[in-house]
Order: structure tokens, then sequence, then C-alpha cells
């Protein structure tokens, strides 16, 4: 899903290629993908491998990309990579074009894109820990069944017709359900989700001090992850303040107008490379702390926009 999405951003973008090689397993051999107008013959990897290539953005998982992207990065190849295979890595810049596309230094042959979850959510607070300083964050994420790919959209839309589904991807419905299970669990009973936005943003945002516990849950939504967010600053803050730093922050729209019922939905999210920002307001339980609600298109920006925005930096 989100190979496709890549192809269809970059046209979007207008980004014109030489060749374009997509790649995919010996049972879409003899298929074709189009784009801008022209048709590709679909290769396996080995063989986009013997092509001369500039860049190459993965999409397959981390087995995939730990064998295979040193490979292509040994050749020259910029790696521009979706998994979670190179993202804690000390030698791979973890970007987001918007935040920090200077930690890409010219060496660099592997560039990690972020988790989904994490590049909403730090699009968000980016703007607002420059001139805070964030102390702690508490998020639940609400996240879309397209997280998990076209076989859990499959089962989902399965069962809403059918009342079952004959090929489970969960181990429980989703339809009608919300289930507290986003990866695999890891020791220390959090998922690997749920781990990915504690290092993660803290890479990202350049400040390893920062508290941040997190549960993310899948819900019967087709596209488009939520989070509630809790922030809490190391200084006060006014409402207003930080609605101004959100409004002028590149790649955010504030959705917050709670008395004509505005705010962020998966719904409007759809399609959408913003990522969504509302429900602004204290709490009220403790100082220097902000509630926030924050969507946006996971398959968008949350992954193949965000890879095509760092090809277009690199191009540039």
């Amino acid at each position: 899903m989100v190979g496709r999405t890549m192809l269809q951003v970059l046209e979007e973008r207008g980004i014109e290629v030489e060749n374009l090689y997509p790649i995919a397993s010996k049972s879409s051999l003899g298929g074709f993908v189009e784009y801008r107008g022209k048709s590709y013959p679909i290769c396996l990897l080995e063989d986009a491998l013997e092509k001369e290539i500039d860049f190459a953005l993965f999409s397959a998982g981390g087995g995939i990309s730990t064998e295979w992207a040193p490979k292509f990065a040994a050749k020259g190849v910029t790696v521009i990579d979706n998994s979670s295979a190179w993202r804690m890595n000390e030698n791979c810049p973890l970007v987001v074009p918007q935040i920090n596309q200077d930690a890409i230094l010219e060496n660099h042959k592997i560039i990690a894109n972020p988790n989904c979850s994490t590049i909403q959510m730090v699009m968000a607070l980016n703007p607002l820990h420059k001139k805070y300083g964030i102390k702690r964050l508490v998020i639940s994420t609400y996240q879309s069944v397209s997280g998990t790919g076209k076989a859990a959209v499959e089962q989902m839309e399965e069962e809403r017709i059918n009342g079952t589904s004959q090929n489970m991807v969960y181990a429980y419905p989703i339809d009608r359900n919300c289930i507290p299970h986003c990866d695999v669990f890891l020791d220390n009973g959090y998922t690997k989700e749920e781990m990915k936005l504690v290092h993660e943003t803290r890479k990202i945002l350049r400040d390893p001090n920062i508290a941040i516990t997190a549960t993310a849950v899948r819900v019967p939504v087709t596209g488009g992850h939520s989070e509630s967010i809790n922030v809490q600053f190391d200084s006060p803050f006014e409402i207003q303040d930080i609605r101004d730093l959100l409004n002028s922050a590149e790649g955010v729209l504030l959705v917050d107008n709670v008395s004509q019922n505005k705010y962020p939905m998966p719904l409007h999210a759809h399609h959408k490379d913003e990522v969504l920002v509302g429900r602004l307001r204290l709490d009220e339980s403790q100082p220097n702390t902000l509630n926030m609600w924050v969507v946006a298109d996971n398959l968008r920006k949350g992954a193949a926009t965000n890879a095509v925005e760092i090809l277009i930096k690199l191009l540039k």
C-alpha cells in the first residue's frame, strides 16, 4: 500500500525519472506499473541491483531492508527506507524534512523514514519543543488498519460485509472493535510500536531526556491515524501562542474550533499530506501541560509523502 502511494505522490509532485524500476516478488513478474503515462515492467531486487540507479525507495519490511539496503548503498545508490530496520542505527539519519533535513550528510547512503505515528506527532510537537522545551509526553494512538497492510483492510471489509473474515490478520475481529496491540509485545510489556514513539521521537527532536510513554491501539478505520497527546513543557505557555506556532508550522494544519464542532478526524485527513491538529486545551491537573489531538493520513505523510519529500530535498 505504501509503495503504490509513493508512486502516486511522486507523480503528484511531478518527479521526472529516466528509468523507473518497480520491485515485487516473483509472483508479480510479467506485470507493469503505470507512471506518468508510461508502463514500466515489474522486476526483482537482484535484477534492479544491476541497473544504473540513483535512488531507491524501500517499503518492503525490515528483513528485506536489512539484507538489501546495504547492497544498494555499496553501489552508490541512496536508499530511503520506510522500515524500522535502520531508524535507530547511529550511522543513519532518521528524517522528517520539515524538522531535521540537516541530519543528512553527503556520505549517508541509507536514510531512514520514521514510523507513521511518530512522523505526525513530531510535526506537531517540533515548533512547540523549540520554544517551550518538552519535559514529558503521554501518548495514546488510534491507528488505522491500513497501517498493518492490505490484508488487514480486507479483513475489516469482510467483517463489515459478512460479519466474519476467513483471512484473519489480527488475533481478533477488528470491525466494531478496538485492539490495544500494534506490532509485537516486548519484554517490558509495551509493543514495538509504542517503543518506536519513545526512541524515534527523542532521536528526531535531538533530545534524549524527554520522558515518553505510549499506548497504541488499532481501530476500525480504513485510513488515518489519530493521537491523543498530553505534553508537559519546561516553561509556561499561552494557548494562543500555541495556536500561532502551529498556524505558522510548515505541513501542519490547525483545525480547532469546538464552537463549530471543528476538530481533526481521519475522515478529513484522508488523501491529505498535512498533519491536522486540534482540541488544544490546558491540562488543568498540573502546570505547563497541554492536551492536543493529532491526525494524519498514515500512508501519505506517515510514510510515502515523507519519503518523497526526503527525495525532493536530496534532488535539490
